[in-house]
């Protein structure tokens, strides 16, 4: 007898002692589904952006969540030091920066 009987027999004989069972498995399905196309992807893109933050050098270019274009001078702790244009530097969070990939999409 494989899994999958013996799965269909479960759930039918769940159905005539009431559908507890049946509404128990159908939230821990609807759980799995959830946490595999939504909860798992995030988790995945947070832990990338969390080790580029952590990565930062001298020479990066990012972008700030605000829109700021710039390239990384300095690294202190969690702060950063930009430039946005010749002789125009900004301090920002490093917690506010992502990755810059405008040169990448024009090569």
């Amino acid at each position: 007898m494989n899994y999958f009987t013996f799965f269909l027999q479960a759930t039918a004989g769940a159905q005539g002692s009431g559908s507890g069972m049946t509404m128990l498995l159908m939230l821990a399905l609807i759980f799995v589904v959830m946490w595999l196309f939504m909860i798992r992807p995030q988790q995945k893109r947070q832990k990338e952006l969390n080790n580029f933050r952590d990565s930062l050098k001298k020479g990066d270019k990012v972008v700030t969540v605000g829109g700021i274009y710039g390239t990384v001078l300095e690294v202190n702790g969690n702060k950063v030091m930009l430039e946005i244009d010749k002789d125009v530097k900004i301090k920002v969070d490093k917690a506010s920066l992502v990755k810059d990939f405008s040169d990448a999409q024009q090569s």
